[in-house]
C-alpha cells in the first residue's frame, strides 16, 4: 500500500551542522528504501515564507501570501513509500531524521483510476541550499520552477454535498491532471485518505511515540497534492485556481527544492 509521510518541523529546529547531518542521513534512508523496493518519491519544500494560498469563491480567485495555516511546525517535505501495512510505514517514519525534532504524519494514499503515470518529483543536481530542514536529502534551489500544490479540503462541505458532487469534483481534478500532462507540466498527484486514518510519529530520546490522528486538527485538512512544473508563480496560481477543491477549500503553493542523487523510479 502507498503511504505519504508528511514531515512537519519548526524551521529553526536545527542549526546548520545538524541540518547538513540530517541531509546526509536522509539521503541514505532514501537509498535504503529504494534498495528494498519501498521508495517511490521524496521532495523537500522551500520555507513557508515562499508559500502562496489560493481560494476561489463565487468565481473570484483570491490569492494571499503565506501558508494555509500559521503553525510553529510547518510541512517541510514528504516521502512517498510503498509499505505492506501501517506498522511497516511507522517503522520507516521513525527512521526519518526530523522525527527526532518534529512530527511525521502518515497518510494512506487513495487510489484513483485514470491519473497519468507522471514522473519522479525532483531530480538533477545543483548547489546545496541551507534553508530547508525537511529531512529530505541534500537539496538545491529549483532551477526548473517545480511547485507542490497542497489541497486542503473542507470535509464537512463534502460530507454535506454528497457522493455525487464529490465524484464530479474528483473527475474534474483528474481531468486537470491530464491537461497538465498534455502540456508536459504534470509530475504526480495523489489524493489522501481522511485524517481519521492518519497516524503521527515522533522520536524523543530514542523512543518512538505513535499517536492516532493527524499532526494538527484543523477544519480544512490536507486532502491531496499535485506536483507540477510552471514557468513562474503566476502560472502555478492559475493551475491551483483550476483545482475543484479551491472552490471550497484552500490550495497552498510551495516551491520544491531539487534533490541531487535521489533514486529514480
Amino acid at each position: 500500500m502507498k503511504y505519504m509521510l508528511l514531515v512537519y518541523l519548526a524551521e529553526d529546529a536545527m542549526d546548520e551542522a545538524a541540518r547538513q547531518d540530517c541531509y546526509q542521513k536522509s539521503t541514505r534512508l532514501c537509498q535504503d528504501l529504494a534498495a528494498s523496493g519501498q521508495y517511490l518519491d521524496a521532495a523537500p519544500l522551500h520555507p513557508v515564507s515562499t508559500a502562496t494560498s489560493v481560494r476561489v469563491r463565487d468565481g473570484k480567485v483570491m490569492v494571499t501570501d503565506g501558508p494555509f495555516a500559521e503553525t510553529r511546525e510547518q510541512l517541510g517535505g514528504f516521502y512517498l513509500i510503498d509499505a505492506k501495512n501501517l506498522d511497516e510505514a511507522i517503522q520507516i517514519a521513525a527512521r526519518i531524521p526530523p522525527a527526532s525534532v518534529g512530527t511525521v504524519e502518515i497518510r494512506p494514499v487513495m487510489e484513483v483510476k485514470g491519473l497519468p503515470k507522471g514522473q519522479s518529483a525532483v531530480s538533477g543536481t545543483a548547489t546545496p541550499s541551507p534553508g530547508n530542514a525537511s529531512g529530505v536529502p541534500l537539496a538545491a534551489e529549483v532551477t526548473g520552477k517545480r511547485y507542490m500544490l497542497l489541497c486542503y479540503d473542507d470535509k464537512q462541505f463534502w460530507d454535506n454535498a454528497g457522493e455525487t458532487v464529490l465524484q464530479k469534483a474528483i473527475e474534474e481534478a483528474v481531468q486537470l491532471t491530464h491537461e497538465l500532462d498534455a502540456k508536459g507540466q504534470y509530475r504526480s498527484a495523489a489524493p489522501l485518505h481522511p485524517t481519521s486514518m492518519a497516524t503521527s510519529v515522533r522520536v524523543r530520546d530514542g523512543k518512538r511515540l505513535v499517536t492516532d490522528g493527524p499532526f494538527a486538527e484543523t477544519r480544512e485538512h490536507l486532502g491531496g497534492y499535485y506536483l507540477v512544473d510552471a514557468k513562474d508563480l503566476d502560472e502555478a496560481i492559475s493551475i491551483a485556481a483550476r483545482h475543484s477543491g479551491a472552490r471550497v477549500g484552500t490550495v497552498e503553493i510551495r516551491p520544491v527544492m531539487a534533490i541531487p542523487g535521489l533514486p529514480t523510479v
